[in-house]
């Protein structure tokens, strides 16, 4: 085998930078093709930088790994960077807009654009629910102070992470918008939008820097919105219970969207007509349960900015949950390497008991365990984060804490 002129080219690349005590070529059926291990002789980060200049021109890139307490050198082929055509991207993300615009404006239909038929029956529900496409169909320009505030949260998102892979020369595709028509189903117009990363980042570093660029551009956008758009709301009493016609869905609470409110209108609302347990016991089962959601109280009626704004928000909370793909997933692995997986079965079990409160999570505990498992693991994995990657990672772990929103949305009467 040593005879071979590759594996003694590629064992001569590899001693730069390793004392290896073990080499050999991978076969058919091996994810490698060169592979050595023992010890490296020196810091593994430019041990990666000077094994990844010489090995580029032969169409391999370098792995780092540590098994067992010994380093492993991977040369594996170099991945297919070549995405599809970006009017895919322009296209979706034209679907995306008018789908929104679309759910919003449906969500806007006034309770006089349908008449109130009792008792309700399965044909006077389907005709309002026709009376209800009607008026949105004629009226799109209501739904467009939501759709801009969410894309814009969205979009500034997924730009974030786009950006900073392409500084980090990183491949990562332009963002892939999901559109979701589907009125009476959904209430945003989209499943959100996805960025493929081409390859695998260089190391844990830049994984952090990749992970956190969408929640913390997305953040960014989203406050001063939800501030002009909460000056824009109104404050008021909720009836006692709805009529047979009425209807409310009322959003969820975070701790950054009770402190916004706080901050706007000068106390903690929602409010209910009296506490009938302590106020900090309140808002504690007000937040994981939404038991206490003040049907008979007081609460904001968001004006569109404000719950575009909540809605960009809640979904940067979903993508920071710390676990496999997603954001958090990213970082909490770029913490805690291998042992991150460790955090999966809680975070399931977690979701599961929100799920008795508020269903959705159920579909996203399916997500998470089917497609989520998997963090997404940098070529080098040796080199350790530096302290201000780590602080960059922690600030999104607690990014997380203050905007996961537990209880999304409640429906009342209808």
């Amino acid at each position: 085998m040593n005879a071979n002129p590759d594996f003694n080219n590629l064992a001569r690349i590899v001693s730069r930078v390793m004392a290896a005590d073990e080499t050999m070529l991978g076969g058919p059926k091996q994810p490698f093709f060169f592979r050595a291990s023992g010890r490296l002789t020196v810091e593994s980060g430019a041990a990666f930088e000077e094994l990844a200049a010489a090995v580029k021109p032969l169409g391999l890139v370098p792995v780092l790994r540590e098994e067992n307490g010994r380093h492993v050198i991977l040369l594996v082929k170099d991945f297919a960077r070549s995405g599809g055509s970006p009017r895919t991207n322009l296209i979706l993300f034209i679907l995306t807009l008018a789908s929104v615009v679309f759910i919003a404006a449906f969500g806007a239909v006034p309770a006089s654009a349908i008449p109130c038929e009792t008792p309700a029956t399965a044909a006077g529900g389907w005709k309002a629910y026709i009376l209800a496409l009607q008026w949105s169909l004629t009226h799109l320009g209501a739904g467009l102070p939501f759709a801009l505030t969410f894309l814009a949260v969205l979009g500034s998102h997924e730009l974030g992470h786009y950006l900073v892979g392409r500084k980090n020369h990183t491949a990562v595709s332009l963002p892939f918008f999901i559109p979701l028509p589907l009125p009476g189903f959904t209430p945003f117009g989209t499943m959100g939008a996805v960025i493929s990363m081409r390859e695998p980042p260089k190391n844990r570093n830049v994984l952090t820097e990749i992970g956190i660029a969408g929640p913390l551009t997305g953040f960014l956008v989203a406050i001063p919105l939800l501030i002009v758009g909460l000056m824009l709301s109104t404050v008021q009493a909720l009836p006692t219970a709805p009529g047979p016609c009425e209807s409310y869905t009322l959003e969820g609470n975070s701790i950054l969207y009770l402190l916004a409110k706080l901050a706007v209108f000068g106390r903690m609302l929602p409010a209910p007509a009296h506490f009938d347990i302590p106020p900090v016991l309140y808002y504690l089962r007000l937040f994981f349960t939404g038991a206490s959601s003040p049907i008979q109280g007081t609460d904001v009626i968001t004006h569109p900015i404000a719950f575009g704004a909540w809605a960009g928000l809640m979904i940067t909370g979903l993508n920071l949950i710390p676990a496999g793909q997603l954001d958090g997933g990213h970082l909490f692995y770029a913490i805690f390497g291998n042992r991150a997986g460790r955090i999966l079965p809680w975070i399931i079990v977690g979701l599961v008991v929100l799920g008795l409160f508020w269903p959705g999570w159920f579909l996203f505990v399916i997500l998470i365990f089917f497609l989520g498992r998997a963090h997404a693991q940098p070529l080098d994995t040796i080199t350790p984060l530096n302290p201000r990657h780590r602080a960059l990672a922690v600030l999104g772990l607690i990014l997380f804490l203050l905007i996961f929103t537990p209880i999304p949305l409640q429906g009342f009467g209808g």
